[in-house]
């Protein structure tokens, strides 16, 4: 079986993974102590890095106050739903709000707009 998880831990995971890689670019910066410039694009470079993070927190906390927040049937903990089908976040159980994919095997393409036709 393949591991899923949450789309909204998906994207936080995303997130948190831009601040290492900015930091990451950042301590590049210090093999070019020499360089100023080169010193200073790294150091920019990692920058960005961290605040294209900060736009990804705040976009899926937008997102997050948008989605519809369920009790799992598995864990009884609340949980939250971004699309057709998604997965608790407490218990990876598959969930979805849509009457023609209930007892059907969890696949994230019911998200898919293709998945539709």
């Amino acid at each position: 079986m393949a591991k899923y998880s949450s789309k909204i831990n998906k994207i936080r995971t995303f997130a948190l993974s831009l601040i290492f890689v900015g930091f990451f670019i950042m301590y590049l910066g210090i093999f070019f102590r020499e360089s100023v410039i080169l010193v200073s694009i790294f150091m920019f470079l990692g920058l960005l890095s961290i605040i294209a993070s900060t736009v990804v927190y705040f976009w899926i906390g937008m997102l997050s106050t948008k989605s519809v927040q369920v009790k799992c049937p598995n864990c009884q903990k609340p949980t939250k739903i971004l699309g057709r089908v998604d997965i608790c976040m407490h218990c990876n159980e598959p969930l979805t709000l849509d009457p023609k994919l209930e007892g059907l095997e969890f696949n994230e393409k019911y998200n898919s707009k293709k998945a539709d036709s």
